[in-house]
């Protein structure tokens, strides 16, 4: 017979114990060990498997990912690589109410208008609000199959059943199995089932989205390993005061990674933004000290965004460094650049630094744009309006060479601005270029002596 045991596993990394701990010794977490029940078969053993399969040489392997599904909004095709491959499975995790329910039901709907249909499963709303939701953004689709359901099996029953081309479940972590004797949404749950889930679709074919909960932190709930199971993960961000929504990708087998889609959120669902340059720059003031647009390469699309530097007398013993949209540590090594090359003073200085339209950047490459812009906070002098600015900053006051610099100032060019600074090293490379006029500086020196 089958005998039951019990043991304590954490609800945050998923780490087990046979005894109660109030702290988990793996990742840190308090209070998350939860009691879990667990079936042991007698004399069951792990790792048995069926007939041994032969090794293929890789040159006899075949392998066609051409054929992609597409939803035919270009954003969110462009995020997955070029559209759904078959019998991938996607992961999409985001912040509650920011839209992840909204941009699936969009994305479905678009893919069942041709061809077998697709299903649609919500373990979080009924029926008839997914219709509500439907209705609202003028979706029509009869090849949309909805199902409100939780239970695995009976979601297993309808897949075979309705052979689907796509399946979207939101949210995995209230699909619950038998099989485990644990509440839904607990590791154990969400383990089995997403496992479950992505081996129905690497059989079958079926291509699969699987909506997470994100924690406190912003990462998906549940176990770490969900992230290595799946072939892509998406993440849909956005700020509460803004209406502009980015998918970010930041796993793709099927192609580029940190690639990242633009949405506006209005009544009518979510539309693309297919310059999001010229929005991110509509309402940037002109002749304002601390304003600057840096080129960033966001995968394999440059984006010009604003960054907005604030310097101002701290009448605080440790004056304040706020940074929105950029790594703080990042400004941090900025401002003890300028302050040892440059001479200035921020000890009694407040900075705030933030990236306009909710966007953030990380890559080195917007190291001479931030510099500039706390300088002309700073010293209360206005740039050029129409100047761009690129290049990594190195702690000797050197300006280093960037990536992908031609299609960086190609975006600055289509939106009308007349001149880039950038590294010397990159100027040299691109000596074709005539539009915009390109002003390649070596150091902060120089930078200085044309700026300021």
């Amino acid at each position: 017979m089958a005998r039951a045991r019990v043991i304590y596993e954490c609800q945050n990394c998923g780490f087990q114990s046979p005894k109660w701990l109030g702290r988990c010794p793996d990742c840190g977490q308090w209070n998350s060990l939860v009691e879990e029940a667990v079936t042991v078969e007698p004399g069951a053993r792990g790792g048995e498997a069926g007939p041994a399969h032969a090794p293929s040489a890789i040159d006899a392997v075949t392998a066609d990912t051409d054929r992609r599904l597409r939803s035919g909004m270009e954003e969110f095709d462009r995020v997955l690589g070029g559209g759904l491959v078959d019998g991938s499975a996607v992961l999409i995790g985001g912040d509650p109410g920011i839209g992840k329910s909204t941009l699936l039901l969009q994305a479905v709907a678009a893919l069942s208008q041709d061809g077998p249909p697709c299903l649609y499963v919500s373990g979080e709303e009924s029926e008839q609000q997914v219709k509500m939701r439907a209705r609202r953004i003028a979706l029509g689709a009869s090849n949309l199959l909805v199902l409100s359901e939780t239970s695995l099996e009976r979601i297993l029953e309808q897949v075979k059943a309705v052979k689907p081309t796509v399946l979207v479940v939101d949210s995995i972590q209230t699909v619950h199995t038998s099989a485990i004797p644990s509440a839904p949404g607990s590791i154990g749950q969400v383990r089995e089932c997403s496992s479950t889930l992505i081996s129905l679709a690497k059989k079958s074919g079926i291509g699969t989205f699987l909506v997470g909960h994100v924690t406190k932190d912003g990462a998906i709930a549940g176990p770490r390993v969900l992230e290595h199971m799946v072939d892509t993960v998406l993440y849909f961000e956005g700020e509460r005061g803004h209406s502009f929504r980015i998918l970010r990708a930041v796993k793709n087998r099927f192609g580029s990674t940190n690639e990242i889609g633009v949405f506006e959120m209005q009544e009518a669902g979510l539309r693309e933004v297919s310059n999001p340059s010229q929005i991110f720059l509509s309402e940037r003031p002109l002749g304002g000290s601390g304003s600057v647009v840096v080129p960033s390469m966001e995968g394999t699309r440059p984006i010009l965004v604003e960054i907005q530097a604030l310097v101002t007398r701290s009448f605080l013993t440790l004056p304040r460094r706020t940074c929105i949209g950029v790594d703080t540590n990042r400004v941090a090594l900025i401002l003890a650049i300028l302050e040892k090359r440059k001479g200035m003073n921020f000890y009694d200085k407040d900075v705030f630094i933030n990236v306009a339209g909710g966007v953030s950047v990380s890559e080195p490459a917007v190291d001479l744009g931030i510099a500039v812009g706390v300088a002309s906070s700073a010293l209360d002098r206005p740039l050029d309006p129409h100047t761009v600015f690129v290049g990594e900053l190195g702690l000797a006051g050197e300006i280093r060479t960037v990536t992908r610099a031609e299609a960086r100032v190609a975006e600055a060019g289509k939106l009308g601005f007349r001149r880039c600074t950038l590294p010397q090293g990159n100027r040299r490379q691109l000596p074709h270029v005539q539009q915009p006029e390109l002003v390649g500086v070596a150091s902060l020196e120089e930078c200085w002596e044309i700026l300021f």
